[in-house]
């Protein structure tokens, strides 16, 4: 069920991106006079076509990983004496331009429309709080302590802990300084520290930025907020609001340090104090003994026994509220700061700064697409804006093939006043196809090695 739901979202997603992708490409190609021969989403044996007043096929085939519009061009045959004026190579050097780009623009505008909508409702990130200071550790070294919140890093206001993640990431693979600016709960006492890297975290796979410091980020109370039936906590009496106050005389002050302890007690018998409040209100210290359950994760095997920490308390969120306007503005902020973290990945991934490890193919994005659907609308519809962006940003590339490339021809073209030579894009041509063959099988060994 959930193999085909990952792959039903896929498709959803990849339909919808490339018609809009497609179309951007179509509808400016028509205000430049070209005509049009085919709209196709996807590729190989056409399942359905239908004709419209202008003579345009409009087509689905049966590989929906894609799409194309096929204009009259000259370099594809010949052309008739009287539609000349009616093909793609005949048109000025900017109206091939302007048809060229259209097809990342037309996903730049509706990552902004989406995020649009999303922010129409407000938005909402959780306060960047340590929770955790590991011993020894980056963090502990420069001096970070449980309970500072992270205001800043690099000089750049950190109100979520989203917008820390996003800060961090952006570091990794560098070496330098880090400039964390932080203060304590309830003070208005800040102060900057300055955080030494050296080559951070370059080489790592799916690398996670809070522990490549050493921290862990918004306390979650030890409070039992469900407990799964027949689990072994549910064996146990485990009851929703009991208080995990030790596990094997441990003292347990947030959730996470409950699951460090039973991750590696599989099959081992584990005591845990708990406080739970009677039905006349007294506080009732329990001793419960329970056995961790056996799961694995990435070919090991943990324990767990079934239960799930309270929500956040509303202390723990921020909260924003945005006029249509305002939502817009920070719609087009968004999207453009999204294509500048793509572009900044790209770089350090051409320099080496962090691992071609973490490229992903279309079974991860398939697999982000299906948890995404499953977590609302709303989530799916963040993620088809982001998603957008990178394909927007993707296709902007200087790589022939791309249509980045073709923008790069039409650049040369505008400087020297005569296109580039059949030969010289031929080569192009096959250069650029090979790059995207091999990103793309080492993006689906990625995947596979993930599985």
């Amino acid at each position: 069920m959930n193999l085909a739901y990952e792959i039903m979202s896929f498709l959803v997603a990849i339909i919808i991106l490339v018609t809009v992708h497609e179309y951007g490409h179509f509808y400016v190609a028509r205000l430049c006079g070209v005509r049009v021969l085919r709209f196709s989403l996807g590729f190989g044996k056409v399942l359905w076509r239908r004709y419209d007043k202008h003579g345009t096929e409009f087509s689905l085939s049966a590989l929906p990983f894609g799409g194309y519009v096929k204009m009259l061009d000259e370099r594809e045959g010949d052309v008739p004496k009287e539609l000349l004026s009616q093909a793609f190579t005949r048109k000025t050097v900017w109206q091939r331009m302007a048809i060229v780009v259209a097809g990342p623009v037309a996903n730049f505008i509706l990552a902004i429309f989406l995020f649009w909508m999303l922010l129409l409702g407000g938005d909402k990130g959780r306060i960047p709080v340590i929770a955790t200071v590991e011993p020894n550790s980056i963090a502990a070294n420069v001096g970070l302590e449980v309970g500072q919140e992270i205001l800043a890093v690099d000089g750049e206001q950190t109100p979520t802990e989203q917008s820390v993640a996003k800060r961090l990431i952006e570091r990794l693979g560098e070496t330098g300084s880090l400039e964390l600016k932080v203060r304590y709960p309830d003070s208005h006492l800040a102060y900057e520290l300055s955080v030494p890297l050296n080559e951070w975290m370059g080489g790592a796979q799916d690398p996670d930025p809070f522990k490549g410091l050493g921290i862990e980020m918004t306390p979650i109370k030890p409070i039992v907020g469900q407990v799964l039936p027949d689990s072994p906590a549910a064996k146990a009496g485990f009851k929703v609001d009991d208080k995990i106050v030790s596990v094997n005389s441990l003292a347990v002050s947030d959730f996470r340090d409950f699951q460090n302890a039973i991750r590696p007690r599989v099959n081992e018998p584990v005591d845990v104090d708990v406080e739970r409040k009677s039905a006349s209100g007294t506080t009732d210290l329990l001793s419960l003994s329970v056995t961790p359950e056996s799961f694995t994760e990435k070919g090991v095997s943990y324990g767990r026994v079934g239960i799930a920490p309270k929500p956040l308390s509303e202390e723990s969120v921020r909260y924003y509220d945005y006029s249509v306007g305002g939502a817009l503005v920070a719609g087009v902020k968004r999207t453009w700061d999204t294509s500048g973290f793509v572009l900044l990945s790209v770089k350090k991934l051409i320099l080496g700064e962090i691992s071609t490890k973490n490229l992903s193919g279309p079974i991860s994005i398939a697999k982000v697409a299906g948890s995404s659907a499953q977590n609302g609308l709303k989530s799916f519809i963040g993620f088809l804006a982001l998603l957008s962006v990178f394909l927007g940003v993707f296709n902007l590339l200087p790589i022939p093939v791309l249509d980045g490339g073709h923008l790069l021809y039409l650049s040369v073209e505008v400087i020297k006043g005569k296109p580039v030579s059949e030969k010289v894009q031929i080569l192009a041509f096959q250069f650029g196809l090979v790059l995207v063959i091999g990103l793309s099988i080492l993006a689906m060994y990625n995947d596979i090695m993930r599985l």
